[in-house]
This record gives C-alpha cells, structure tokens and sequence, in this order.
C-alpha cells in the first residue's frame, strides 16, 4: 500500500477523517466523538505512514496489527479502514444500525478489525498474547495497541505491561491517548495518574512523550520504538478531546454524545476552514 509522506497531505487526511467521524456520529444519533477525534493523527500515521497492511492481503502472516483498546473511538478507526478500502465507504453512514457491521465497539468480524474490544484494560493483555504469538512462529511483525488515559486505570493493563517487559516484546508499541479526560470528568481528580512516564519507565517500557496532533513528532516517536531492543515501547501522546471542533475540545461532556444536525454543519465548516489553511 502506497505511503502518504509530505506533511500536508497527512494533515489534510487527518481532516478527511474528522469529517467522516462527525458525519457518520450525526447520522447514528449517538457514539464518542471527543475520545474519537483525539486519536485522528495517531491513527492516520500508523495507517499511512507505519504499519505493513494492505487490503488486498489482508490475512498474510506478518502484517502488522493493531489493536483499538479504548473500543468506544472506533468511528475514527472504521473512517480509517473504510478511506483505506477495507470495506465500502457507504457502509460508515449505518454505524450502530441495527444489522451493521459497524457497531458501537469494534467487532473482529469486520475487515481489517484484529480483536473485538470495548471492555477497557483488555486490549495490552490481547497484544501481548499477539507479540508472544508472533515470536513463538518466528514472525518478524510489530504489534500496535492503543488505550486511553482513563483506560490505565485498570489493573489488568497494569499486568499486561510487566508480562511484556518480562518477556522483552520489543515488537510490542502501545500509545496512550493522553487527552486528560475520561468519561466522568478530568483524569487527575478521577484517579490521579501521577509521573505517568515515569511508572511506564519503571515497568521496564522504553518511553517517549510526544504532541499526539503533531506528525513529525509521532514519526520519530515511532521510529524510535521500532529502533528499541529487549523492551516494549510506549509512546505518550498528549492530545486534545474532541480535536478539530471548537465547541467539543476538552469538554469531559462530549464523551459519549454525537452531534445534532446544526453542529454538525458548524462542525464541518470548521474543518473546511482548516484545510483552507492548509499551505
């Protein structure tokens, strides 16, 4: 699959991508658009710039996988997968329908979906059974998972980091989207995460922190991780809630909420104006 390599056209794929999460969330009635939003350019620079993936093989042994643990931000990933031609673009518009295939939290029966997630803390522990799996059949593949801030809260994410530090999975890379918010309001009142590069540091992962809207800054970030040997990588990437849309960003509200018919217009507006500006 052909790779996106200026800058630009990166950034205006990322806004591609914003329209397509805001539009299929105002056709559903309902979804995740700040936890969705966050994750744009992370996803888009794996997906176009990173991963070894392709539609057309989509089976081979050592593709490269990824694994969306914070489930309820699959509208970004589907706008991905869909731009990709993983499956039709048409079928975005029927996202949490019922019969879709597009459901509310990802299902492995979709192309180019790796594991069925949503319960939050599961998706590190499928990804290190996945890297482990990989080793054991000598497949030389990297391994991607993605969670959210809110999400490491959980214990079971927790285990999972020591059972990947102990066994060395440096084809292991997860990426925290760092926007400070969960769904009951801001990260550090909820349960405070502390030094968080530090706890990750002192579990054994070779840790970056970078601007999660940022591609030059998630390009080096991962192409340090794969240049890492006998430890996992986590990449740190501080985002923003509901990026790309004035009235959504960094309000804890916009959680689970979908856009109603006149914000989508101002939303799309607003992401018009910024591919205008775009030089």
């Amino acid at each position: 699959m052909k790779k996106i390599t200026e800058v630009k056209a990166l950034e205006k794929k990322a806004i591609e991508i914003r329209r397509d999460i805001v539009t299929m969330l105002e056709k559903a009635g309902s979804g995740h658009t700040g936890g969705s939003l966050s994750i744009v350019e992370i996803l888009v620079s794996l997906y176009y710039t990173q991963m070894n993936i392709s539609p057309k093989n989509q089976h081979k042994k050592d593709r490269d996988k990824f694994i969306l643990s914070k489930g309820h931000a699959c509208p970004a990933l589907y706008a991905v997968l869909a731009d990709l031609k993983f499956f039709p673009k048409e079928e975005l518009w029927t996202l949490r329908k019922l019969g879709s295939r597009l459901q509310g939290h990802p299902e492995v029966s979709l192309p180019g979906m790796e594991a069925s997630t949503g319960s939050l803390g599961q998706g590190l522990s499928i990804s290190v059974g996945l890297a482990l799996a990989n080793r054991i059949d000598a497949i030389d593949a990297n391994i991607y998972c993605l969670m959210g801030d809110g999400e490491t809260n959980e214990g079971q994410v927790w285990e999972a980091a020591m059972t990947a530090a102990h066994y060395k999975l440096d084809k292991l890379c997860a990426i925290v989207d760092f926007n400070k918010l969960q769904i009951d309001g801001r990260c550090c009142e909820v349960q405070d995460l502390g030094e968080y590069k530090n706890k990750w540091e002192n579990f054994g992962w070779h840790t970056v922190e970078v601007n999660g809207h940022d591609f030059a800054q998630l390009d080096e970030a991962f192409k340090d991780a794969r240049e890492a040997k006998d430890r996992p990588q986590m990449v740190i990437a501080h985002t923003t809630k509901g990026r790309g849309i004035s009235f959504v960003e960094n309000k804890a509200e916009w959680h689970g909420i979908a856009p109603k018919p006149e914000e989508l217009e101002q939303a799309l507006a607003e992401l018009d104006a910024q591919e205008k500006a775009i030089k």
